[in-house]
């Protein structure tokens, strides 16, 4: 075991009652992290059923100590991969930049383990945690209100359910951000990305990395496997101006990405090959806000600070947001309902830096490993060489260590990292 799990039931008596609105990775964090403060939750979802939608996603640290807190890492990790290290490579032969430690060095660095699942193993255990009478599928909410003492949702049945707070975690095309803040629609980022799960079987001969990150001019291409090693995620990301949609299931014209990675290490296009039919989806951000919240309404996770995905930090920093808004409404389950507007204060101060800089060290990593062959690559390739050199983790490794209860000094350690390289 990972450590001593904790129960994410209530662990006293309820006195105030939640609607979290989507039951995605955040929406179900945040649904055990309330419950573990004593918070009665309700968490509604417009799809009908769980579904195993997506693919590989990577859990730092900073994510796997939430889990544990909320009494679901072990079931995690049961499904996961724990690579060793991660190998930065370059795209036309493979040589190797560099490498940082993972595994059970990080581990006892930072006191929780590394992991790359998929994504549906982490919803399902998630899932599995919260009692099924405080789940509603099939519920679409088209409006939320409040006034001084409760806030309120309507559903697309016109039911109207009362709480003392809604958290939303309705994804990056949110609507209760457009309810809050006005028209904000997500913008297309430059870059989409193929995207593919092999059986182990057909890439073992290939040799590959447990996890790495190929980078090429206007491109990059990551792998590692998941599923106990059953499965190998494949992620290929090319720079586009043609905004491209945003879909799960969306799929690419054959070779499509064949044709995009023409060129690059025989081992990356024999992986594009071998995984005939590819979904391709864009990749999408939300611009940062100045504030999450309305008195007794808060955003979280996407809705909040939608990311790319290139420090793979989009699902931990929703993880980590669970955590925080149930530290700040532990105390008001006790006061009472008239303390929740402050404990949301409270939560967004405590996030919104730290969500908002790695939003844009997200960005500055992408450009980083797109750069163009020669003086440019070659100097990031030295500045990576060089860091390497003295540090066994990834320079966002800083983001690992701090602790949901202690996020200032983990932005002033942001703030010192954003002297370092961005890989």
């Amino acid at each position: 075991m990972y450590g001593a799990e904790e129960s994410a039931g209530p662990q006293r008596r309820c006195c105030l009652r939640a609607i979290v609105v989507g039951a995605g990775i955040g929406g179900l964090a945040a649904t055990l992290s309330l419950r573990r403060a004593g918070v009665e939750v309700t968490v509604v979802e417009q799809t009908p059923r769980f579904t195993e939608v997506g693919a590989g996603i990577q859990l730092a640290p900073n994510a796997t100590r939430v889990l544990r807190r909320l009494g679901v890492l072990d079931t995690v990790a049961a499904q996961a991969a724990h690579p060793a290290h991660v190998s930065f490579r370059t795209w036309s032969d493979g040589s190797e930049i560099c490498r940082y430690a993972l595994g059970r060095e990080a581990e006892d660095e930072f006191g929780a383990p590394y992991l790359v699942v998929h994504r549906a193993d982490l919803h399902r255990a998630l899932a599995a945690a919260v009692p099924p009478e405080s789940v509603r599928l099939h519920t679409t909410v088209v409006g939320i209100d409040q006034d001084d003492d409760h806030a309120h949702v309507t559903t697309a049945t016109g039911e109207r359910l009362t709480a003392d707070l809604v958290v939303a975690a309705d994804g990056i095309r949110s609507a209760a951000r457009q309810w809050l803040f006005g028209e904000d629609e997500a913008v297309f980022s430059g870059t989409a990305a193929y995207r593919a799960l092999l059986p182990s079987s057909q890439v073992s001969d290939l040799g590959l990395p447990q996890l790495a990150a190929w980078l090429g001019p206007d491109r990059h291409f990551v792998h590692y496997w998941v599923r106990r090693g059953e499965l190998l995620n494949v992620v290929a990301v090319f720079s586009t101006q043609a905004p491209t949609q945003e879909s799960w299931t969306a799929r690419a014209e054959p070779g499509e990405q064949l044709r995009e990675f023409t060129d690059w290490d025989p081992r990356v296009l024999a992986v594009l090959e071998r995984a005939g039919q590819v979904h391709r989806y864009g990749i999408y951000t939300r611009t940062p806000l100045t504030r999450w919240n309305v008195g007794r309404v808060t955003l979280l996770g996407d809705s909040a600070h939608a990311m790319v995905p290139f420090q793979a930090q989009g699902a931990a920093q929703a993880i980590v947001d669970a955590a925080v808004l149930g530290d700040e409404l532990a105390g008001a389950a006790y006061r009472g309902s008239a303390e929740v507007p402050d404990a949301l204060d409270r939560y967004v101060r405590r996030r919104l830096a730290t969500a908002t800089g790695m939003q844009a060290r997200s960005a500055r990593a992408g450009s980083e490993f797109h750069l163009p062959d020669g003086p440019e690559a070659e100097a990031r390739n030295a500045r990576m060489v060089a860091y390497a050199a003295k540090h066994r983790f990834m320079p966002q490794a800083t983001t690992w260590s701090a602790d949901v209860r202690d996020e200032q000094d983990e932005q002033d350690e942001q703030d010192e990292q954003d002297e370092q390289p961005r890989l």
